[in-house]
Order: structure tokens, then C-alpha cells, then sequence
């Protein structure tokens, strides 16, 4: 057995040790880690932020994965702000469901549960790895860090942090483990039976299609967003250039970011305005279709391509996007219907009845009328940090926090009934 497979095996089976007794602790000792999770990583953000740009140093600036795994001192006190938010939240585990009582005189109780060990499986995000533990540690679950091989210099110093502080608390490190981050290890990682309850995929298209294909335990996929924003006739054109230059340039490499604008036919000679900031400031490069590419043809500062069919149904995660002009609210849902990844959408419109049409046909984890897609994130939903945002519909959809990362238990109370025989 090699030191690597030593390594992993012990981890696994360390992880579920400690999970049997992070699942009773106190929640003021749960607060005092997080709390203290948070003034050590200032204290140490020197060390973070030097491991993060050996980790930088082998990743070129163009590669839009680069913004993902910066970390700078402003974004590691906004971590810490997140460590202190989750701090504070109620602890879900042992809220009561349901109650009722049977004929018979038993009582039962549905009451909330750690799942037990989450496995979270992410790529060059090392926030990732802060907002995992947080969560995973709030609601009493341990964690299997399976970060890539591009974040591995900050992960260790970090996962290094958390060990300290759970330490000093009395709390079994092992309830965090970081996994050798080289993709051989992930199968086995997937196939864990009786050590991991979840795995939870962050990430592009092909890791989650991975962890799907190969796993043998329990998998919520999370991650892939295609995001589209419609702007209808009826809209109201400076809500809607606000709206999707904030979906598109706030933050590129998000899965929330806009991907395709879906343009109502009328407004193709508006079209020159709505994208003016994104060519003039952003220098958004554009696929467009026919009518859009005529109508922006020399009148859009950036980069004018005619779109193919690949650029529809693509997750750009760059300053790229596409644009498709529809005769109508009909062919918007159909388009959105066919390239969507169910992750989030939205419309500009001030016509009722359309946003109303729009909102009950769209199927996607959320939904928006006349506001960006940048706010699906757990943060902005006052849920504290988040672990994904689910894309399926089985236990939890959206973005995932405290109470998704619980299961339920019957508790039933008796007074020596027995059922009868026959």
C-alpha cells in the first residue's frame, strides 16, 4: 500500500469516527470554533495568501479559472465575515418536523439529523473550502476535502488552521480531512460505501458528469449554471441594461453569471444601448445571431462574432456571451427550455401577465423577474455561506445550506405497546 493510499484510507475512515461524536456537540462549542476559525485565518492571512500565490504562479492570468482561486486580503475578510454569519445561524439539527400522536398511544417525532460524512469535490475555489467546513461543522456533519491539484498549497494551509482551532476546542480534527488532490484518488473517494453518506460535486460540466457516472454513494449535483435573461417588449429598457451588465460583469467566473440574452424581436433597435457598457467598459466579447449581429454591426465597441450552435447551451465563465432574438415569450421559453441547466433565469418585462407566464414555465432552481441572476447565492439569500447550488430536484434545490445538509429520523415513544401478529 503506498503512503498516498494509507493517507486516504485512514482519513476516511478518521472522518467517520468523528462524526459519531460531532453529531451531539454543543452548538456554543460549535460557535467557539467557527468564531475562532475566523481571527485565526487573519491572524494567518499572510500565510494563506503567500501558499495561494504558489498555487496562482502555476495557473496563467487568461485562464478563466484564475479569478476562482485568487484570494486576496478583502476576500479573506469576507470569508471571515461568512465564518462569523455561520456562526451565529440556529443549529438545524435536532429541530422537530412533525409530531402526532397514534391510536395505539405511540408518539413520534420526525427531528432533523446530520447526514453523517459529506464528501465535497471542487475545483480551485479555496473559499470553497472555508464555506464547507463552516457548514459542514454547523450542522454537525464531518467533511472530505477533494479539492484539484490547482488550490492544494492554500488548501493545506488552511485545512491546517481549521485542525488547530478544532483542536484547541476539543473537537477531533478529523472531522475535517483533506484528500490527496490528484484525480486518481477520486474513484475511490466515489465508491466509499459505509464511509461517506454524500458527495457533492463543484464544479464545470465534466466533473459533476464524473462524480455522477462513477459514484456508489449518494450524489447532489451541484455547480453548472447556463443562465439566461430574457428582455421583453414590455420592458423597461435602463432596469434592463443594469440588469444584465450585472449578470454578465460582476463576477465572470460565477455560476450565476449571464451566459445568453434572449432579446425580444422589437427591441433590436435598442440593442446598441443595452450593451453599450458591456462593449465600451467590459469589452464583452459577443456571439450573436443574425438579427442581433445586424443590429449591433458597427455600433458595439467589443469583439462582434455571428454565433454558431455551440454558443447556445455553453457556460461561458469569461467576459464571452451570446445573444438570441425571439418573436416572443413562447420562443424565449423554448429556448430557454432546451439549453437551460436548470440553474437560474430571468426576465425583464413590465407586463404582468408575461412575468407571471414566465415565472410558473420556467423550470430552474430559481427564477427571477427584474433583477439580476448574481443573487442566487446562499449568502444573498440570508442562508449564511453556501456548500452548492443544487441543480436537481431530489432533497434540495437551490442554493444549500443548513437545513439541506440534514437528514430526518423517526423518533418513536412508547409505554411497551407491541404490534399484533397475524
Amino acid at each position: 500500500m503506498t503512503d498516498q493510499q494509507n493517507y486516504l484510507d485512514n482519513g476516511l475512515k478518521q472522518a467517520r469516527t468523528a462524526s459519531r461524536e460531532l453529531a451531539v456537540s454543543e452548538d456554543t462549542l460549535i460557535r467557539n470554533v467557527l468564531a475562532g476559525l475566523a481571527d485565526r485565518a487573519l491572524e494567518a492571512c499572510g500565510e494563506i495568501l503567500a501558499a495561494n500565490r504558489l498555487d496562482l504562479s502555476r495557473m496563467p492570468e487568461s485562464d478563466p479559472k484564475y479569478d476562482r482561486l485568487l484570494l486576496n486580503e478583502d476576500r479573506v475578510r469576507a470569508i471571515t465575515d461568512d465564518l462569523r454569519f455561520v456562526a451565529k445561524l440556529p443549529c438545524p439539527v435536532g429541530e422537530v418536523l412533525e409530531q402526532r400522536r397514534l391510536d395505539n398511544g405511540l408518539e413520534l417525532s420526525k427531528v432533523r439529523v446530520p447526514m453523517g460524512v459529506i464528501a465535497v469535490i471542487f475545483e480551485s475555489r479555496p473559499n470553497v473550502t472555508f464555506d464547507v467546513f463552516a457548514l459542514c461543522l454547523k450542522s454537525r456533519n464531518a467533511c472530505v476535502l477533494k479539492g484539484s491539484s490547482d488550490a492544494h498549497e492554500t488548501n493545506q494551509v488552511i485545512v491546517g488552521l481549521m485542525h488547530e482551532v478544532l483542536t484547541a476546542n476539543g473537537i477531533d480534527p478529523a472531522a475535517v480531512f483533506l484528500a490527496p488532490p490528484e484525480r486518481e484518488w477520486l474513484p475511490q473517494i466515489l465508491q466509499a460505501v459505509g464511509y461517506i453518506d454524500l458527495a457533492i460535486p463543484r464544479g464545470s460540466k465534466g466533473l459533476i458528469d464524473f462524480v455522477r457516472d462513477n459514484a456508489r454513494i449518494p450524489v447532489i449535483e451541484t455547480g453548472a449554471g447556463i443562465v439566461h435573461t430574457y428582455v421583453d417588449s414590455s420592458a423597461d429598457l435602463e432596469s434592463a441594461r443594469s440588469i444584465i451588465t450585472n449578470a454578465k460583469t460582476r463576477r465572470v467566473s460565477v455560476c450565476n453569471a449571464l451566459d445568453t440574452l434572449v432579446l425580444h424581436r422589437d427591441l433590436l433597435p435598442e440593442l446598441p444601448g443595452l450593451m453599450r457598457e458591456m462593449g465600451e467598459r467590459h469589452r464583452v466579447e459577443v456571439f450573436a445571431d443574425r438579427e442581433a449581429f445586424t443590429a449591433l454591426d458597427g455600433a458595439y465597441a467589443g469583439t462582434l462574432n455571428h454565433a454558431e450552435e455551440q454558443h447556445f447551451g455553453q457556460e461561458f465563465l469569461s467576459l464571452r456571451m451570446s445573444i438570441r432574438t425571439v418573436a416572443n415569450l413562447d420562443e424565449a421559453l423554448d429556448h430557454i427550455h432546451r439549453f437551460s441547466s436548470r440553474h437560474s433565469e430571468a426576465i425583464v418585462a413590465e407586463d404582468a401577465a408575461t412575468i407571471e407566464k414566465f415565472l410558473e414555465r420556467v423550470d430552474a432552481a430559481a427564477v427571477y423577474a427584474n433583477a439580476s441572476t448574481a443573487f442566487t447565492d446562499g449568502g444573498q439569500f440570508g442562508m449564511g455561506a453556501e456548500i452548492g447550488i443544487s441543480t436537481q430536484k431530489l432533497h434540495a434545490r437551490g442554493p444549500m445550506a443548513l437545513p439541506e445538509l440534514t437528514s430526518y429520523k423517526w423518533v418513536v415513544r412508547g409505554n411497551g405497546q407491541v404490534r399484533a401478529t397475524g
